[in-house]
């Protein structure tokens, strides 16, 4: 059995209120969202990571820290009150779309939370593998 394929997305929408900017701010010496696109980078289960944004800026400084920004989110899932599963949704539907291929899990990589290590991603997969793909914990859909 081959391993599942695992699309990682990053969200990172361009209007934060709270603290304008912050995806692209500094932290440790790397813009927030730059974490995130490392963490992806140093794990091995993840097939392919993406970067979802509505933002050029946030797209262009993704870019030069090495993510995949294969589009730009539409307007209506980048408001402040938008659900992050829609968000999730089509950035998987349209990564499937372009690859004509599926993938079997779909991890959520918040730049708001850069202090993840890759132990915390392989434990988080081994849970979900000990508690069985019922599709709708462990899977895509």
């Amino acid at each position: 059995m081959s391993a599942p394929r695992l699309l990682a997305v990053i969200p990172a929408r361009g209007g934060s209120r709270g603290l304008p900017g912050k995806n692209v701010r500094p932290l440790m010496g790397l813009p927030l969202i730059a974490h995130s696109i490392r963490l992806a980078k140093m794990c091995p289960e993840v097939t392919r990571a993406i970067a979802s944004t509505d933002c050029e800026e946030i797209a262009s400084v993704a870019r030069e820290h090495g993510a995949e920004v294969p589009f730009l989110r539409p307007p209506e899932l980048a408001r402040a009150d938008t659900p992050m599963w829609p968000v999730l949704r089509h950035a998987l539907s349209e990564v499937e779309r372009a690859e004509a291929a599926r993938y079997d899990l779909l991890l959520l990589l918040d730049p708001t939370s850069p202090t993840r290590l890759p132990e915390d991603v392989r434990q988080a997969l081994a849970l979900l593998a000990e508690g069985g793909n019922d599709g709708v914990v462990a899977g895509c859909r």
